[in-house]
């Protein structure tokens, strides 16, 4: 089992974009310190739900404080950027890392995003299998033309390319998938995916049972389907006592979740709904490790059981604090995963 910390750089209440963003460099530290496999960072834009806006330099400052650990994007936004440039950028960090990088791409929301980037509103409800078909390429292939509907270039040498590691496959690459067409789309690339935090493990056992279905459609071996490392996100509190744990996210994660995802503008004014705060930081509580250190560890491992999923994405800024963050990434290394060894 690989347990990594999932970082959202969240702006609190009462905080400011460099205590955010300070919060989230020390995470990747002390995740490498507490003996952590990974740490993955998302990206938002004009939001305090999160302050990073571009989530794969972050991953390449974090690289270059770190030594061991890998690190991830969770998710980069495909329909906001081109893909060739996110590919160069994946490339490079994994070639400079020697292989510790990962590349996570979604699809994002229908946010104003789209029009400050001038992408469209089509990037998102049509172009995600144009843009990812033509990331996977620059990633894999020596030379690289396109002729789709969005994106339309010559061919041109693909640089640079990972000739000079052991593995010459490119950084690895997992897709964040949210309903039935996402999961669709990943298995037809042969990509493992990324699975949110709200879901349940029976619907994520739907969704790896969908993604192996539909990827034996794709002609993959079982070995190929057997080895695909899919992630599952969540949320982790070490506390000395559930209850205990459990008011540590509900004090102040509802604040930061009001405050943040209240701030989302639809790119064209269709109507959206938002989650309770209060009862959606309850309802993470309940599906994730919130508690003391053998509690989280067999919540990890009956996730493990039922879903098949193996890798996993915690997020341990939940109580907004520096320290506590710290405290928390470190007693999950030293506590919890010996559980799960």
């Amino acid at each position: 089992m690989r347990v990594g910390a999932f970082v959202l750089a969240a702006q609190f209440p009462g905080q400011g974009h460099a205590e955010a963003l300070h919060r989230a460099v020390r995470t990747a530290v002390v995740a490498e310190e507490a003996g952590l496999d990974a740490v993955w960072f998302a990206e938002h834009h004009f939001v305090p739900y999160g302050v990073c806006p571009s989530a794969v330099t972050l991953a390449a400052l974090a690289l270059g404080r770190t030594r061991r650990i890998r690190v991830g994007t969770a998710v980069s936004v495909l329909p906001t950027v081109h893909p060739v440039a996110l590919g160069e950028q994946a490339a490079m960090l994994h070639l400079a890392s020697e292989g510790r990088f990962t590349l996570g791409v979604g699809r994002g929301g229908p946010w104003v995003d789209l029009e400050v980037f001038n992408s469209g509103v089509a990037a998102y409800e049509e172009g995600f299998p144009e843009s990812l078909g033509l990331l996977m390429r620059w990633l894999r292939e020596p030379r690289v033309g396109a002729e789709g509907p969005r994106f339309r270039f010559r061919e041109v040498p693909v640089v640079p390319r990972p000739d000079d590691l052991e593995d010459r496959s490119g950084p690895p690459v997992v897709v964040a998938c949210t309903s039935p067409s996402s999961v669709r789309l990943a298995a037809a690339q042969g990509l493992p995916m990324l699975l949110g935090m709200h879901s349940e493990d029976a619907e994520k056992a739907e969704m790896v049972a969908l993604w192996r279905k539909c990827s034996l459609e794709a002609g993959r071996s079982p070995e190929e389907i057997a080895a695909a490392a899919h992630v599952a996100a969540g949320v982790v509190q070490v506390g000395d006592r559930r209850q205990e744990a459990a008011e540590t996210l509900t004090k102040a994660m509802p604040g930061w979740l009001h405050q943040g995802l209240s701030a989302h503008v639809t790119v064209d004014g269709r109507a959206r709904t938002m989650r309770d705060p209060v009862e959606y930081t309850r309802l993470l509580c309940e599906l994730h490790p919130v508690g003391p250190p053998q509690l989280c560890a067999d919540r990890l491992a009956a996730t493990a059981e039922r879903t098949g999923i193996t890798r996993f994405a915690l997020l341990a800024e939940g109580s907004g604090d520096l320290a506590a963050t710290e405290d928390n990434l470190r007693r999950l290394g030293s506590e919890v995963l010996p559980l799960l060894a």
